[in-house]
Parts: structure tokens; C-alpha cells; sequence
């Protein structure tokens, strides 16, 4: 392979550098949604065009990470990681300039582009910067924390930035968080070693990538116009047909976006089949509950978004302790323990009223679900990368995120339309507030149920070895501070 990055005189500024760029793509993710009422009002979004603000992100993030880490790859993981912060940087700035709905989700869908070239490219370096042992646990630890930070903190920015200065700082605000990120890859950053030889899989990242939009976009119009509509079974259909020729596709391809030795351990498969369910909950989490904080509760942009500091606080703490809980009970009770515990902040939510108060109804499950989800991204990011060879590291941080977003545009497309349909159904007879607040009790019940199954599932995959723990990282404020060589020991999420 080749000599290893230059990057390793100074792991901490790099680490630094990788964990900007992580918070970032994660900060757009979440951002925009206390702002979704005034962009709604602001450039005359329908309701299907509102959740599509949020989907096209998601789905262009989650479609194209498999072909942004074998472009990694192929390409060189710091080239790919500087051409994605500079689209990434640009679409935001774009879409924060535009009063148009269509040009607003299609440079949203380019942000998700740029987003699916940093995130794999910029794990694949981090893998890079510290081999198999206690540092790589420790910038794991890092990895969780501003994963997870960047979800919850861009709640309370966008609430911030939204009432003081308006909708569009919140994408003015990515833009340069994106900018900044690349100055300081561009000086701290040296590739990770000579380039992977192989040929891009253009026919596969095509397949995959229509067939999970023709997916998304059946289940959100599901919504609106029912299961029977022609439209949506055509959708599913054709999702159904582009399935089965990307397995085709692949079978063929003498270098396949997915080689079956990235499966060689059966820990990879099982590490992403779980963040996926993870993240099936994950983005709709952050989607529904300010809502609720808004239309139900009356709260505007800037408390919704302090709102969101507990679960924040919460998640980057949980992923602080992780190594350390997993040391004393183990990977797997770990791992199940922390979604068991996520889950339960999100059936008490499902308990919410269209009367009640921020105190006893949101504080408390916030904390719960920041604790698990902190703890379950690290565990599970460390078991999806888990014995991957050098020359896969790229495409198993595309995988491990892909898994996280697809799961998490599904997830919210999936309990949109039951919130939806709930409330629909519960307007007819109640009061707005009441139909809402249906509306998202089921959505949080809904979401519980699914990280209880997810839970019983880990304690079946993760006894097939032992999930890596990584070691214990110390507060993320010490690694931006550092800047020297250990600032590693300074989410996905997810995630």
C-alpha cells in the first residue's frame, strides 16, 4: 500500500479537521428543522414539499455514500474529502439565496451529494490516522460525540439563527461551517496512502440509487394519496425491478460497489443492519419533536432550539462513556442496554399531552434517548468497520453511513404518513393541537417498538465475537483545544 499520511506529525489537528467536517454534514441534517415553518411560508412549500426539504438531503446523503467511499477509494481519500466540502459549501450557500421550492430541495439534494463524499472519506482518514487499539477507540469516541452533537446542537442553531436573522442563515450557516472545515482539512489533512486500483461501478450506484428514491418517494406520496395509488405501487414497483437488477449488476461487475469481502467477518453485515434501525428513528426524532415544541406546545424557534441542549449534552456524554460501560458489562449487554434505553425515552414521549409542558414532558425522555443514542452510535460505527481491510476502509465508512441515512429517509417517510394519517383521522373530531399531538405520540410509540426490536436483535448478532470497545475518550472540548499529537484522547448519528 502506500506510506502512511503525512497527517500523523500532527493526528490531533487532523482529527480536528475530520471531526469539523463529520459535524457539519451532521448539522445539515437537523438545521433546517425548527425552520421548516417560516421556509414553508418563505418560498410556498406543500406539506409533501416540506418533508422533501428534509428527504432530499437524507436520500442523496444515504443513496450516494456507497459511491462516495469506493470514489474515495479509487481516488484519494483526501482529494474526494476537499471536492465534497466545496460542493457541500456551495449548495448551501445556494439554497440559502434561492426563493424558489424546487431550487430549494435540489440544492439540498447537492448538499446530500457533498455530504456522501465527505462523511466516507473523512472516516476512512480517521481510520487511517489511528490504527487498531486505544486511539482508534478514542477518535471513535470523538466520531460519536460530534456525530451526535451535530444532530442535536443544529436544533438549536437553526432555532437561534431563525429568529434572529431568519430561515436562510440556517443554511448560510452550514455554508460556512463547510468552508471552514475545508481551510482546515487543506492545511492539516495528507492523503492516507496510495490509491486502490479498480474500475467505478457506474451501473450499480445507478441502480441503487433510483431504486431507494423511487422507495422514499412512493412512501411519502403514500401520504397523500394512499397505498392503491397507481402512482405509489408504480414507485414500489420500479424500486422492486432496479433491486433486482442491481443484484444482477453486481453479481457481474468485476469490481462491485459492495465485493463480498467487506463480508467476510459477518460483523460488518451485522453492525449495519442494526445502525440502520437505529437510524430509522434517528432523523425522525429530530423532525417530529420540534415540531411538537412549535405547533403544540407554542415555543418559538430560539427556546425550541434550547430546547434541544439536555439531549445534546446527554448524547455527547453517552458517547464519552461508552468504552468505559462496555469494559465493564460487556459489547453486547452495552449495545442492548443502550437502545433498550433510547427506546424507553421514546415511549415515554408517546405519552405526551397537547397540554403539557416542556419540563414534564420533553426534558426527561430527551435525556434518556441522548444517553442510549450517544452510546449505540459509537458501538455500533466500531463493530460496522470491525476487520475491514485498508483498501475497503472508504467504502465501510460509505456502508456505515449509507445504512444510517437510507434507514433514517425510510424511517421518516414511513412515520410521516402514519403521523399523517393519525392526525388526519383525529382533526375530523379534536381540536388541532389534539390531532397533532396524536399525530406524534404515534410516531414515538411507533419508533420505541422499533429500537425494542432492535435491541432483541443485537443480543443475537453481537454474540458472534465481541463488538470492539473502543477505549475511553476524554471531553470532546479538550481535542479542539489540543492540537497536538494525543487529541484524539479529546455521533451516526447514529446518526
Amino acid at each position: 500500500m502506500g506510506k502512511r499520511s503525512g497527517a500523523t506529525k500532527s493526528p490531533g489537528a487532523a482529527l480536528a479537521a475530520l471531526a469539523g467536517a463529520q459535524f457539519t454534514v451532521m448539522l445539515a441534517t437537523s438545521i433546517v428543522n425548527v425552520a421548516l415553518p417560516r421556509i414553508r411560508a418563505g418560498v410556498g412549500l406543500s406539506d409533501s414539499g416540506t418533508t422533501w426539504v428534509i428527504n432530499a438531503y437524507g436520500l442523496a446523503f444515504g443513496a450516494l455514500l456507497l459511491a462516495g467511499g469506493r470514489a474515495a477509494d479509487l481516488l484519494g481519500r483526501r482529494t474526494v474529502l476537499l471536492t465534497g466540502l466545496a460542493l457541500f459549501g456551495a449548495a448551501s450557500l445556494a439554497a440559502g439565496l434561492t426563493s424558489s421550492a424546487t431550487a430549494l430541495i435540489a440544492a439540498r439534494a447537492v448538499q446530500g451529494l457533498g455530504a456522501a463524499a465527505i462523511a466516507p472519506a473523512a472516516l476512512a482518514l480517521v481510520m487511517a490516522l489511528f490504527p487498531p487499539g486505544p486511539g482508534r477507540g478514542r477518535a471513535l469516541g470523538v466520531w460519536g460525540a460530534v456525530s451526535g452533537a451535530g444532530a442535536a446542537g443544529g436544533v438549536l442553531l437553526g432555532g437561534a439563527l431563525t429568529q434572529a436573522l431568519g430561515w436562510r442563515w440556517t443554511f448560510h450557516a452550514v455554508a460556512i461551517g463547510a468552508f471552514l472545515a475545508l481551510a482546515a482539512a487543506a492545511r492539516s489533512v495528507t492523503e492516507s496512502g496510495a490509491r486502490e486500483r479498480g474500475r467505478f461501478d457506474l451501473l450499480g450506484t445507478a441502480a441503487v440509487t433510483l431504486a431507494l428514491t423511487s422507495s422514499v418517494w412512493g412512501l411519502t406520496t403514500a401520504r397523500r394519496s394512499g397505498w392503491t395509488d397507481a402512482r405509489v405501487l408504480g414507485a414500489f414497483a420500479l424500486a422492486s425491478v432496479l433491486t433486482v437488477a442491481l443484484v444482477a449488476v453486481e453479481r457481474r461487475h468485476p469490481d462491485p460497489l459492495l465485493p463480498p469481502r467487506l463480508f467476510a467477518t459477518g460483523r460488518v453485515a451485522a453492525g449495519n443492519v442494526l445502525m440502520a434501525l437505529l437510524g430509522s428513528v434517528w432523523i425522525a426524532l429530530f423532525f417530529f419533536l420540534p415540531l411538537y415544541q412549535q405547533q403544540v406546545l407554542g415555543s418559538g424557534p430560539l427556546l425550541t432550539g434550547l430546547g434541544q441542549l439536555p439531549l445534546a449534552a446527554a448524547n455527547m456524554l453517552g458517547s464519552t462513556l461508552a468504552p468505559r460501560v462496555s469494559r465493564r458489562i460487556g459489547a453486547t449487554a452495552t449495545v442492548t442496554g443502550a437502545l433498550l434505553t433510547e427506546a424507553a425515552g421514546l415511549l415515554w414521549l408517546s405519552r405526551l399531552g397537547a397540554h403539557g409542558g416542556y419540563v414534564a414532558d420533553v426534558l426527561g425522555p430527551s435525556v434518556l434517548i441522548g444517553l442510549g443514542l450517544g452510546v449505540a452510535f459509537v458501538q455500533l460505527t466500531a463493530l460496522s468497520v470491525e476487520g475491514v481491510a485498508r483498501q475497503d476502509s472508504g467504502l465501510a465508512g460509505g456502508l456505515v453511513n449509507t445504512t444510517r441515512q437510507v434507514g433514517g429517509a425510510i424511517g421518516l417517510a414511513v412515520l410521516t404518513t402514519l403521523a399523517g394519517t393519525v392526525t388526519a383521522h383525529a382533526a375530523a373530531h379534536r381540536p388541532l393541537p389534539d390531532a397533532l399531538t396524536a399525530g406524534y405520540r404515534t410516531a414515538f410509540g411507533a419508533s420505541a417498538a422499533v429500537l425494542a426490536a432492535t435491541a432483541l436483535l443485537a443480543a443475537v448478532l453481537t454474540r458472534c465475537g465481541s463488538v470492539p470497545a473502543p477505549a475511553k475518550p476524554a471531553p470532546v472540548g479538550a481535542t479542539a483545544a489540543a492540537g497536538a499529537t494525543d487529541a484524539a484522547a479529546a455521533t451516526v448519528r447514529a446518526r
